[in-house]
């Protein structure tokens, strides 16, 4: 596999005479500017395509001056931290045990205390992002109409590829819709029939009205339901990068496993069943774990685990559904997987750190974990998932400010598996894992588990698949095996725990700990004298944590979106 794709969107970012640029502020209701006028930009089918690319390149670009310029496509925020990646990674992980920052920049060490205002430039940028890919999405919909194409003197034959390109947006326009509903829950709603750039404000949409809306959109454009003529492709037949039934399926099983939190405790068991449907659908759509190779270590990052996260992650990858592509020469930012790769290494010259392993020329100094996520891994040396850099930090992070506390997992690093650094020392090659294969097995395990429709022999088997490659037994071997017993002991927090071991720091933590109660108070199972206890500096009071008030399930709307959009309502406890 290659990354022409994001090629594409690099050369679009660089050449604004043909740029689809939406609105540098939080607004869906303004119009899109040009350069020059749509039937330029949109001058024939080919040009579809690399508007598609920008489309993409959303997901992996701060804006069209490159990573160095004085701002992006979002005013008000950091450009290279306005990144979506990193914006969304920070919002679901140093908001729990997962993830700790040592820097003091702006609303940064709120996330981790829990102390988020409406006002703070990091919710308003993570939102402003979010709104401004819908905002993108949109008006590619709009420019690609039937009467659009016809009027462009498009041929049938190419508006047959084009309306193939336009359930893709509408893949990616429901993606951050997700995000938005999972992180904002309430917020304003508009699609490409809205009549943007007109006084018209977008109306809010309620968090369940808008679980539906995804859902519906989702299954029309995998033809799950009849009514669209916009389908994407059959899974794993798209271009590398690009989103086709197997990405959406994903999507909806994701969605439906948080259904009670979206919806209501109405909608169990229900979302259950229709989680396991779709993520049994991915399952069988000829995805495969990485194999290890046993007769190499993981510390050397050739397990099928730790071939996830290296700068050759995109080649002969059966495992990720959907990646953001990311390349250190053609799509630079200092977001994504070049953020989460720097900021795990030491900044300065240490004798405990070595950039060279990494594939960078330094380090920022600025991400860690908590005690909590290395105390999931009762056994390092067999659970080789478990990788973490101890030498010269504290288990306990007694100051969130000082990177020596809190040792860090090693995870992103932009050298392939063959040892070679990656193409740039700075900007990183490797791809991140929107989705991908063991969550869906994790996925159809849990929703089984509470009491979705299902084969309770294969949930067990999907969570074996996924902990014996862990354990250096896949293929064939049982060092990781757990019991059917254990899948739901203790109120099923197996699968909380096993999705922490499996998935930290891919950006599921604070939805995960939502859908189990324990994002804001502590677990208590006393019949079973079971306890999950605060992770360190949870609320921000002091070191031991403590529970925080419920509102913060949701972040607020922010004061400067509030102020221009009076149909908006701020959400509860804010």
């Amino acid at each position: 596999m290659n990354k022409n794709f994001i090629r594409s969107a690099r050369a679009l970012t660089l050449a604004s005479a043909t740029l689809l640029l939406a609105p540098s502020c939080t607004n869906i209701d303004l119009k899109p500017k040009y350069d020059l006028s749509a039937d330029v930009v949109y001058k024939d089918a080919a040009s579809y395509k690399l508007q598609l690319a920008k489309v993409y390149a959303g997901l992996a670009i701060t804006g069209p001056g490159g990573p160095d310029a004085s701002s992006g496509d979002i005013q008000g925020i950091d450009q290279g931290t306005s990144d979506y990646i990193r914006q969304y990674w920070s919002a679901q992980t140093l908001t729990t045990d997962e993830g700790v920052i040592a820097w003091g920049d702006p609303g940064v060490q709120d996330w981790h205390t829990m102390r988020w205002t409406p006002s703070g430039v990091l919710v308003r940028g993570l939102y402003s992002r979010l709104l401004y890919q819908i905002t993108i999405c949109n008006s590619y919909l709009q420019e690609s109409t039937p009467d659009k194409l016809s009027s462009r003197g498009i041929s049938s034959a190419e508006s047959g590829n084009i309306s193939a390109y336009r359930a893709e947006a509408r893949f990616l326009r429901a993606l951050s819709y997700y995000h938005l509903l999972d992180l904002y829950g309430n917020p304003p709603f508009a699609d490409e029939n809205f009549a943007i750039g007109t006084t018209s404000l977008p109306t809010q949409i309620s968090r369940a009205d808008l679980y539906n809306y995804i859902a519906n959109e989702l299954q029309l454009v995998t033809g799950d339901k009849s009514g669209s003529a916009d389908l994407l492709k059959d899974i794993r037949t798209n271009e590398y990068g690009r989103a086709d039934k197997g990405a959406a399926y994903a999507l909806l099983a994701k969605m439906y496993l948080n259904g009670v939190t979206y919806a209501g405790a109405s909608a169990a068991p229900t979302c259950y069943t229709n989680a396991a449907t779709y993520a049994k659908k991915v399952v069988d759509g000829g995805y495969s774990l990485l194999p290890n190779d046993n007769t190499k270590s993981n510390r050397l990052g050739q397990s099928g685990y730790g071939k996830l996260f290296l700068a050759d992650n995109h080649v002969n990858n059966p495992e990720v559904i959907f990646p953001v592509v990311f390349d250190g020469k053609l799509s630079q930012s200092y977001g994504g997987t070049t953020f989460l790769t720097h900021a795990a290494i030491y900044g300065t010259a240490n004798s405990d750190w070595s950039p060279v392993p990494y594939g960078v020329g330094g380090g920022w100094g600025g991400i860690r974990a908590t005690p909590s996520l290395f105390q999931q891994f009762p056994d390092t040396a067999a659970d080789e998932r478990g990788y973490f850099h101890t030498a010269g930090q504290s288990l306990n992070v007694t100051d969130l400010t000082k990177f020596e506390n809190g040792y860090v997992p090693i995870k992103y690093r932009n050298i392939t598996s063959a040892g070679v650094a990656g193409s740039d020392p700075t900007f990183v090659d490797t791809d991140y894992p929107m989705f991908r294969l063991a969550d869906m097995y994790l996925t159809y395990a849990e929703a089984v588990s509470r009491g979705g429709t299902g084969d309770a022999n294969l949930a067990l088997t999907y969570v074996n698949i996924v902990r014996n490659r862990a354990f250096r037994g896949q293929p064939g071997g049982t060092a990781g095996a757990v019991t059917a017993a254990t899948l739901t002991a203790n109120n099923y927090q197996f699968f909380l725990d096993e999705r922490s071991r499996e998935l930290y720091w891919e950006a599921t933590r604070r939805t995960d700990l939502i859908r189990f109660g324990q994002f804001t108070k502590n677990y208590k199972n006393p019949s079973a004298g079971y306890q999950v206890l605060p992770w360190q500096w949870k609320g921000g009071a002091s070191i031991n944590g403590a529970d925080v008030a419920d509102n913060l399930q949701l972040f607020p709307i922010p004061s400067s979106e509030l102020s221009i959009n009076t149909n908006l309502k701020q959400n509860t406890g804010y």
